[in-house]
């Protein structure tokens, strides 16, 4: 019998990922594929804002230096993390991404009215699906609704932490779901551990999903923890400390994970996944258009222990495995994911 090549190796591996219901992580690379902009696109809409008028000379200052960041090159994490902006500038910003994302979230919805299999990652929630699981979780520090809108085309419930309704407050169980003649029905749980497009906050501290709303609501604002200094104290508050504590447990109890468009780049998203490859070996596929830096270091690093990474290459794309790790090409670009799914679990049907 002939020897498998790592590309066999490699496809197995990755069937073996998804056979055992993976906890899957999107990034910004997930949502770039479907037109929704990346955080280099965003800070160039950031700097190209008009400023309030009722800003003091010190927030004006602030705000000057933040350009200058952007301007030398640095990213939007970066750049914010360089500065320290008042609260009343962290909303500024909190809103200018909400109303710069929402049209491209609202054109993905589109997109799936139109076609109920145009996010590939409604094929992958059905494959996973075809099993007894009844959960599947998906953590991701995306804002917009992309996992939602996929697993409603999937004809499968959705949990994000928020009761049901068109004035969504907070579930008081992390396991509240949908049952139907008694049973449980089969529901993705996003865990948005930055926010979501629809999640607002009024002066009280009273927090509402509306998943409707176009504008932000009169009196509220909008609930999403925007790249900067005051990412990790924002944490500390709900409703982020508790989907913080349901993604932990999610991944804690990973039998493996599937990341796309994920740069590990974010330690409320990785911190518990690196643990465990680490400690556990669980097994980690990634996709990616290109891996990040970061990524190359946690994967060659000697704490991830089982792992595939693809990224974008010459031939079709470039595949690094644990056994493999300086990598061999493959012939079809399985970094996007609906090839990769085509590849892994067969074409579309």
């Amino acid at each position: 019998m002939a020897a498998k090549s790592d590309a066999d190796i490699a496809q197995e591996f990755a069937q073996n990922v998804l056979s055992v219901t993976p906890v899957i992580i999107l990034g910004s690379g997930a949502s770039a594929a479907h037109g929704v902009p990346g955080m280099g696109v965003l800070a160039a809409h950031l700097s190209a804002a008009p400023l309030p008028g009722k800003w003091t000379a010190e927030e004006n200052s602030e705000w000057a230096s933040f350009l200058g960041h952007i301007k030398v090159g640095a990213d939007l994490e970066n750049a914010l993390q360089a500065v320290r902006p008042t609260e009343r500038q962290t909303m500024f910003i909190a809103g200018l991404t909400r109303d710069f994302l929402l049209p491209h979230d609202l054109a993905a919805l589109a997109s799936v009215l139109a076609d109920r299999n145009a996010l590939p990652l409604t094929r992958l929630y059905r494959h996973l699906f075809d099993s007894t699981h009844i959960t599947i979780h998906v953590v991701t520090p995306n804002y917009d609704r992309l996992a939602e809108y996929a697993a409603d085309a999937a004809d499968v419930s959705t949990f994000t932490g928020f009761n049901h309704g068109y004035l969504q407050t907070r579930a008081r169980d992390a396991n509240t779901r949908v049952t139907v003649n008694g049973r449980q029905s089969r529901t993705v749980a996003v865990w948005k551990v930055h926010g979501s497009l629809d999640w607002f906050q009024d002066a009280a501290n009273q927090i509402v999903g509306v998943r409707s709303a176009v504008t932000i609501p009169a009196n509220h604002g909008p609930l999403m923890i925007t790249p900067g200094i005051d990412k990790y104290r924002l944490t500390h508050g709900e409703p982020f400390r508790t989907i913080l504590s349901c993604s932990d447990k999610a991944l804690d109890s990973a039998r493996s994970y599937f990341c796309v468009g994920y740069g590990f780049n974010d330690e409320h998203v990785q911190t518990k996944l690196i643990e465990r490859c680490d400690r556990d070996s669980v097994p980690l596929v990634v996709i990616t258009k290109e891996l990040t830096a970061s990524a190359k270091i946690f994967l060659t690093g000697g704490r991830c222990r089982r792992y595939l990474a693809i990224e974008d290459g010459p031939a079709g794309a470039r595949a690094y495995v644990h056994h493999a790790p300086t990598g061999f090409d493959l012939d079809k670009p399985l970094w996007r994911l609906d090839h990769f799914l085509d590849h892994i679990i067969g074409t579309r049907t």
